[in-house]
């Protein structure tokens, strides 16, 4: 990006640019350049190849599944979280060949993109949360979900979800960007506060046996309680990180003596979101047996 066009944007330090503004600026000075190639090169690294190998795993196993049998709720928001995960690829790419070739439009787009998985990811996180609880919480409730109207009613959230993520878009051109970050750290805050309370209920539900648990039954239930409560603690854990990493840089917007470094707070904490990005790909790959390492490992106890 040229010098005449970064220095057309307002300033960082005025409080009334809007986010879009904000990023456009940032990621087109030397240090936003350097960190947005550095999130691309890892991105396409560690997420692609994985997001690669779920998508062929899916559709192998929609080739090898019976009529009349669906996915689990867990593996279609997977594969929605893939999807996000490929816009968020596709936004730095946008980004990183914006600041190289000083094409102004790729900018902008790269921007929305990035948007969008920004909001998705979290909810897409808390929806497996939320189904691994009523899994083992609420079983005879589930089993009712996994009817055709159970698999209406996770269509109709995902929807939702995607609905909310586009409409996120619409809070970059809004002034005052520290609202902005300060609404990001309380959704972040809410999300976290379901998914804590979904860890310890199922740890709560692992503690005490259930009615006729016994023998091998009651082995093989304890075991897929176990892969819930790991798969809502894994979750909690990276999204923690993300969690304290926003709330870091809300903290830090209207710090008068760290205006200067806004965009270097910004640029930090969007490395916040790659554990983030790795979990449920890999969770997936643990539920194919794929993961020959942890699935070794959990024979040999």
């Amino acid at each position: 990006m040229s010098a005449n066009s970064s220095s057309s944007f307002p300033s960082s330090n005025s409080s009334s640019i809007s986010l879009y503004h904000f990023l456009q600026k940032c990621y087109s000075g030397p240090a936003g350049t350097t960190n947005t190639i550095a999130i691309t090169v890892c991105s396409l690294l560690l997420v692609l190849p994985l997001c690669v190998y779920v998508v062929y795993l899916g559709l192998k196993q929609r080739h090898q599944r019976r009529s009349g049998t669906a996915a689990s709720h867990s593996d279609v928001f997977t594969y929605n979280m893939v999807a996000v995960e490929l816009m968020n690829i596709a936004g730095y790419l946008l980004c990183c060949g914006g600041v190289l070739t000083g094409v102004p439009v790729m900018v902008p787009m790269g921007i929305c993109l990035l948007s969008v998985y920004y909001f998705g990811q979290q909810l897409f996180h808390t929806l497996t949360c939320v189904e691994r609880y009523v899994a083992v919480v609420h079983p005879v409730a589930y089993l009712r979900l996994r009817s055709q109207k159970g698999a209406t009613a996770r269509d109709v959230s995902i929807g939702c979800v995607w609905l909310l993520c586009f409409a996120n878009i619409s809070c970059l051109y809004v002034a005052e960007n520290g609202t902005i970050l300060s609404y990001s750290v309380w959704a972040l805050v809410f999300l976290f506060i379901i998914i804590s309370f979904c860890s310890p209920s199922v740890l709560c539900v692992l503690i005490g046996p259930g009615p006729g648990a016994g023998g091998g039954g009651r082995q093989r239930v304890d075991r897929s309680k176990m892969r819930s409560f790991y798969t809502i603690a894994v979750i909690m854990a990276v999204l923690l990180v993300r969690v304290g990493a926003a709330a870091a840089i809300s903290a830090t917007y209207y710090q008068v003596r760290l205006r200067s470094s806004r965009c270097t707070l910004w640029l930090f904490t969007s490395w916040s979101s790659l554990p983030c990005s790795l979990v449920l790909p890999l969770l997936f790959l643990h539920r194919a047996g794929k993961l020959l390492l942890w699935n070794n490992s959990q024979r040999s106890h």
